[in-house]
Parts: C-alpha cells; structure tokens; sequence
C-alpha cells in the first residue's frame, strides 16, 4: 500500500478540551461522546493551519457497546516525537490511544499497539473497520454504501485490552519536521522497525504502561514492521511482549522463489475460483474448507516437485500436472501449460472472468472490475481498493474532527509517499522467531482471509512453517482462516469471529499469577 510540509519546531505542551458534545447524529449515531479541554500556555490548535505540532493532545470521552455490555473509554488523539540521536525532535506522529475508563489499576490491563501496512498506509484500515470502538457503515459484505460514515463496534476488543493505532511518518497527519530530516531515517525496513522502538519506549514512558501485558498487531506491510518490532523492542529497549498477532501477513524476508513461489500460489487460486462457482461440479458441491485441503496436498506433494524439474518433467506428466491445476484453478489447461505450470496472479486476477466481462481483485477477490479492453495480461485496476476508499476516506476524516474533536487542514494521508524505500536487511520473520524463542511469554496469532491474492492464506501457513523449522514453537503459535480477503473484518461474519480470536489470543497469552517465563 502506497508532500513535502515544513512543520512547526515549537513543542506544544498539548490542548485537552473541557465541554459537552452531542453525538454527530449524520456520523454515529450510537457514539456518546464527551469532550475535556486543558489549556496549557494558550498554545494554538491545528485547525485552519497547514502543519501539525510535534506534540499536540486531544482527550475525549465515550462509551461503547460490546458484547452487550457497556465499555467506557478515554479516546487521546495526538502526537508525540520521533526522536534523533542528540534527542532532538525530527518528526511528530500521530496516534490514537483509546483506554477502558473504568480501570483504576492498568498495570495487569493489557495494551495493543497497532500497525498497519503499505509500508506507505495509515493505521486507519484497522482502527475503524477491526478493532476499535467504530467501524464503518458498510453493508455486511464490505460494499460501500452512503451515506457515508460510522458506527459502533458492537465487537471491539477494548473490553479487554486498550488499544493505540500509531501512523507511521507522511502517513495519516504523521510528518517529519522539514524537509531537510534525510528520508533514510524512516523509510526502510530496518530504519523504520527502529524509529518505531524508540517511539512505542516513549510513548509507553509517557502514558505509565511499563507494567502492562504488551502486544502488536500489524496488517500487511504492518506484519513485516512488528515481526521486526518484537525483537528490537527486547533487544534495545529491553520490552518484552506476550503476543504479535499478524493480519494478512507478508513474506516476513523468508525465502521463497522459484518453484516454491510458483506453486505456492494454487491453493488461493482454487479459493477464488470456488467462490464464482468456476469449479468442477465434484468440487464446487463441497464446502471451502473442505475442498482446500486436496488442493494444498497436491501443492506440496506433486506441483512443486514438477515445477522444481523445468525442462527435465516428461511431456505427459506434464499435461497431467496442468489438467490438475486446471481442474483447481478455473483457468484452462492450455493457459497453465502456456505459463509453464508458472501462472502470474496478475494473470489470473484478468484471466478467471474474462469471458465473462470482468477482473476479480487482488486483496479480496470477490470483488469485480471491468477494464477497457478484455485483452491484457492484468487488471486496469483494484477493485478492492477503489471500493474501500469509497468507505474510509469519508469515515475517518468526520470521525477525527467530528468525534475525536482533533481538527487540522492538513490533509490525512490514507497513502503517503515513503519512496525509496530501503528494503534490505529483511530478516524480520527470523527475528520474531529469535523473539519468541527468547521470551517464553510471547505467543502468536496469524489471521488470513482465504480470498486475499497480495499476502495469500497458504503463504502465510507456509510462514509459519519456516519461522518454526525445528517444531519447537508450536504450542505458541495459531493460524486462523476466514471466508472474506486483506481486510477480512470487512464482512460482518468475520469482523465478529476474527475478533473473537484477537480477544481469546489475548487472555491465552496472560500468565496465570506467578507464573514465570521459562522453558
């Protein structure tokens, strides 16, 4: 996932509002919201400028719904400093912290702090469509529809832990301070897990969390970002965690290419294919899951030995090897012999529904596209995307503002440009794995929607195979399927059942009283 500002040096002490606010009756109509200001200094607020302060806070109050139960919470929208070596701001990101309010001792409360992707993304994806107190208003399939806006989260996991959504710089209103602070001190895998430590060690610092049972989360490009995260933060700023939960992980710098990454690509081939109904009768009467472990079987055992042997495979083991993979992935047995038994997923997102006038997309494929030309070796466009941003875009902007009372013209970034981006030195699969053999605390939750065609479901099983070679992790480690794609919180269903998951993944990662970390 996909300005250069000069802002302010002036550190502001932060403003906290002190006032009754009605709930916007057009954005949510079920969000109670209480507004408390401090002015410290009579700094000047963000809005109507084009900047935003290193450190700036707004607090407000609220109450949600989960479960059935109501949860009330303290919502801070700000920024706090990303520091440099000579502990000099060099950049102000923005975050959300949301805290259950009825705690009068957090130390065993756990914190959740969320990442999401691109590398270039805002952190808006999960925190008003997954976990926190809103989410979108969508149909429950994940189409936008208008008016545009939010809802509570009858499913939130803040009944359990308190939740901070951090956006990474020249994402959200994230920035650095000028122009003149070198890019390199941000984009990059490894620049980026390390400004990030030393941020979470402030912002836990600053908000008395050094106590609490701690975790990550992170979508896509987020799951590269806290794998490295885990290790960093045991490492150098000496925090140790009890889970990383990974939500539509990537390849997390594991090796994978040649016939590992050709074949690897089936399985979630098979699962588009099943859901527009483009299967043989025999497989398509059988349920999803029940139809994938066949294909996944013939992955491992038979496609990526025949794909490893190139020119060497026989002219007849061959076609017979095609006419299986046909059979799985709806596409003919003259275009996989045509690929070599090698198709692109580009290729298939156009080729599945060609004759039938449209594209499926790439992060969830239920979702169509029609492009100009039938012809073409891939999509126009995503469109996934396209439609998401119809629904979030809109959201967060009136949520922030609106709810959050944060108000700023400078513009929120659902992508920001965070090009080049430094993409040696990925190790961060190896390192969450270094972090959880050094830490006996730290569990693991993979969350996979079945129709994601970006960071695929067997990809990621396939992750965590490699992470754990040796098996001596695997009573730390859980992998979850969902019928939906990236987002896969999207579709009512999941969004109810995967944060279920999140929230049992939580309590099975507590100890139990006096219970020590060892093997």
């Amino acid at each position: 996932m996909k300005f250069k500002l000069i802002l302010s040096t002036f550190l502001c002490a932060g403003f906290f509002v002190h006032a009754q606010q009605s709930p916007k009756k057009n954005q949510s109509k079920e969000t109670k919201t209480t507004t408390e200001v401090t002015v410290k200094e009579e700094p000047k607020p963000a809005a109507n400028e084009r900047t935003i302060k290193v450190e700036s806070t707004v607090v407000t109050n609220h109450a949600v719904n989960v479960n059935g139960k109501s949860i009330p919470y303290k919502a801070t929208a700000g920024t706090l400093p990303v520091w440099d070596e000579e502990g000099k701001p060099i950049a102000g990101l923005f975050y959300t912290y949301y805290e259950r309010s009825d705690i009068s001792n957090r130390d065993k409360r756990p914190l959740v702090i969320s990442f999401n992707g691109g590398p270039g993304s805002a952190s808006v994806w999960m925190h008003i469509a997954y976990t926190g107190p809103v989410v979108l208003n969508i149909d429950d399939e994940g189409y936008p529809v208008q008016p545009y806006g939010y809802k509570e989260n009858p499913y939130s996991i803040l009944d359990v832990a308190d939740i901070v959504y951090v956006d990474p710089v020249n994402t959200g209103y994230s920035r650095a301070i000028n122009k003149d602070v070198p890019k390199e001190k941000f984009f990059g895998v490894r620049a980026d897990i390390k400004y990030l430590a030393e941020w979470i060690s402030t912002f836990v610092t600053r908000n008395n969390r050094w106590a609490s049972p701690k975790f990550l989360i992170g979508e896509s490009y987020g799951t590269t970002r806290v794998s490295g995260l885990a290790l960093e933060l045991q490492n150098n700023q000496w925090m140790y965690l009890n889970g990383v939960v990974l939500v539509s992980p990537t390849e997390l710098g594991i090796e994978r290419g040649g016939p590992v990454d050709a074949a690897l690509r089936l399985p979630y081939f098979a699962a588009t294919a099943w859901y527009h109904k483009l299967l043989p009768a025999d497989l398509q009467s059988k349920d999803l899951t029940a139809m994938l472990p066949e294909v996944e079987t013939f992955t491992i055992n038979e496609l990526m030995p025949a794909i490893a042997q190139g020119g060497m495979l026989s002219a007849e083991k061959k076609k017979a090897v095609a006419g299986k993979m046909a059979r799985y992935s709806g596409l003919s047995e003259k275009v996989i012999m045509d690929y070599n038994l090698n198709v692109p997923t580009d290729f298939f997102w156009k080729e599945l529904m060609r004759d039938k006038g449209y594209t499926v997309g790439r992060l969830d494929s239920r979702y169509r596209g029609i492009d100009k030309m039938s012809a073409g070796e891939g999509p126009d466009y995503n469109a996934e995307l396209t439609s998401w941003l119809h629904s979030f875009t809109p959201a967060i902007n009136m949520y922030i503002r609106n709810e959050l009372n944060y108000k700023t013209d400078l513009k929120y970034n659902m992508f920001g440009s965070v090009y080049p981006w430094d993409k040696t030195g990925d190790q961060t699969g190896d390192n969450l794995r270094q972090a959880m053999a050094q830490n006996p605390y730290l569990h693991l939750l993979v969350q996979s929607g079945y129709y994601d065609g970006a960071c695929d479901y067997f990809n990621a099983k396939y992750s965590m195979w490699q992470l754990d070679g040796a098996g001596k992790l695997q009573d730390r480690m859980t992998w979850e399927g969902y019928r939906s794609g990236h987002m896969m919180y999207l579709r009512k269903d999941d969004l109810k059942t995967a944060n279920n998951h999140i929230r049992e993944f939580i309590k099975k990662a507590l100890p139990k009283e006096g219970e020590a970390a060892k093997f």
